[in-house]
């Protein structure tokens, strides 16, 4: 079975044919990605932005990382579930998207990222609230750049034809 036909099998689905065709699924799965998106990149801004020192600066790093945690964790299981379903209702779409496959790529960076700098980084946030290192500025960095990269790239796919 090629991608293509696995692509037109989903396509043709009875749940990719709600979500795609019903007046409401589309667009409150999209709202639900974005409310996605704000909570758990909010969490990531704030981070990044107290990693780098350009704010909340009397906030301690280890307690805006465990604080922040749950929200960040409720975020991705949003944006992980309803990104699914979007994708479920218009997989061939996606398929010749090249926004789709920026985001993609943006999205392996990302994971690239949280294994290069968790260790020495995220999973040390008490060493932080000492100093924060080259390295944890770095991190922060790099998140926002892919971040931003990959929310613009999402966007995009909208005007993908």
């Amino acid at each position: 079975m090629s991608i293509l036909s696995t692509l037109q099998w989903i396509e043709s689905t009875d749940l990719s044919t709600t979500i795609r065709e019903g007046a409401l699924p589309y667009p409150i799965l999209g709202g639900f990605h974005l409310l996605g998106i704000a909570l758990f990149g909010g969490m990531v801004l704030l981070t990044d932005l107290r990693l780098l020192g350009w704010m909340m600066r009397g906030q301690m790093v280890s307690d805006l990382v465990q604080q922040s945690r749950p929200w960040k964790q409720i975020g991705f299981v949003m944006v992980v579930v309803s990104g699914l379903l979007l994708a479920w209702a218009e997989p061939i779409k996606l398929y010749r998207s090249p926004s789709f496959w920026i985001k993609m790529a943006l999205l392996l960076l990302v994971g690239v990222h949280a294994l290069v700098f968790h260790g020495g980084v995220y999973a040390n946030t008490l060493n932080l609230d000492r100093e924060i290192t080259t390295r944890a500025k770095l991190a922060a960095v790099l998140s926002l750049i892919l971040w931003a990269g990959l929310i613009i790239s999402g966007r995009l796919i909208a005007f993908d034809s």
